[in-house]
């Protein structure tokens, strides 16, 4: 069965997508840590970011570096922070958080609630920027 995340990609559940390429796709994270929250994800279903083909490994980076810079200039924060976790969907993938202290990446902490329209508004600001 497909993750949650390779649905993503299909199309086939909405997400906010903030960018993409042919083989990685950035959307916001419905449960947000911090406005701007992120996720990357490669196109392909792997589950743990560490078995990703060397192909992808090397290239999610530059792309996650590009979308961190585009969210970094729409989302008051002091810089990106980034973490792998990997436990919640079977689907390598990265958080982009923007972050003012390391407590905002504290993912025990309760997360934020936006509405639809108000990720919608932040992922077009991230993806015009």
């Amino acid at each position: 069965m497909a993750s949650l995340f390779t649905r993503i990609v299909r199309g086939e559940i909405p997400c906010h997508k903030v960018a993409e390429d042919d083989r990685f796709l950035a959307f916001l994270d419905i449960n947000p840590l911090r406005e701007g929250h992120t996720l990357v994800v490669p196109k392909t279903e792997v589950d743990k970011f560490f078995d990703l083909p060397e192909d992808l490994l090397v290239g999610i980076m530059p792309f996650a570096q590009g979308v961190a810079a585009k969210i970094e200039r729409v989302v008051p924060c002091d810089r990106i922070g980034i973490s792998v976790i990997g436990l919640e969907v079977p689907h390598a993938h990265m958080h982009l958080i923007p972050i003012d202290s390391v407590s905002d990446m504290d993912f025990g902490k309760p997360k934020l609630k936006l509405t639809p329209a108000q990720l919608a508004a932040i992922a077009e600001r991230i993806r015009k920027a």
